[in-house]
């Protein structure tokens, strides 16, 4: 186990270097204040006018200018290749929650990955905030009260199933599988819950985010 460096009551910003707007860095930052950067996201935070309170990966992205500004004791680097460096951001945060942005728009290779982190790492709870969307890992149980006519999709990760209410089109007795069925462009018609039996993804309009937050039981800063 990695000890924690990042320990913290409410959740974490974790920033990559992908593309990120300021509305999106502001809004992650007045829930999650705390600025993780992955590697080069360092950067990217900086050029935003936000100094990451730590950065963390194997550190072959991060600037010679970001390094002159943050402190060196604030720049961890971690040698192992096995994961990504969202990845090696989460295992050394001790916090409810991580509210991930610039890690879409780039590169796909990397968008890809960091959702596998999503269905991969449980704690902190990882929520990938993107232009339009927010992306999380679904747990076994959720009510969300969406307004009807929410966008509502769901990825498998590997072999899923479940059920639900309040979506126009049931999940009861599929059998999701990448590849084969997907649930995307579903729509909410109210209140939906889910039970989920495998690794799923929803994806919601960026909108929800604060009922999200209070759906998964987390603190709002």
């Amino acid at each position: 186990m990695n000890p924690p460096l990042v320990i913290c009551d409410t959740g974490v910003t974790v920033i990559g270097g992908g593309e990120v707007r300021p509305v999106e860095l502001m809004t992650a930052l007045s829930i999650a204040p705390t600025i993780v950067a992955a590697d080069g996201g360092a950067d990217r935070a900086l050029s935003l006018g936000q100094a990451p309170d730590w950065v963390i990966g194997d550190l072959d992205s991060i600037s010679d200018a970001a390094r002159e500004i943050i402190p060196a004791e604030r720049i961890v680097h971690v040698a192992e290749q096995d994961s990504t460096d969202f990845t090696k951001c989460l295992k050394r945060i001790q916090a409810p929650f991580a509210l991930a942005v610039g890690f879409s728009g780039l590169r796909l290779d990397h968008t890809l990955a960091a959702l596998t982190t999503l269905v991969t790492c449980s704690l902190p709870v990882p929520i990938m905030l993107t232009a339009e969307d927010i992306v999380f890992r679904a747990p076994s149980r959720l009510t969300l009260p969406l307004m009807p006519g929410t966008r509502v999709s769901l990825y498998p990760m590997g072999p899923a199933r479940g059920i639900s209410t309040g979506l126009e089109w049931p999940i009861d007795g599929i059998e999701f599988t990448p590849g084969q069925r997907v649930g995307t462009s579903n729509r909410a018609h109210g209140l939906v819950t889910l039970k989920i039996d495998g690794p799923m993804l929803i994806i919601l309009p960026r909108d929800t985010l604060s009922s999200v937050l209070t759906a998964l039981g987390l603190p709002k800063g």
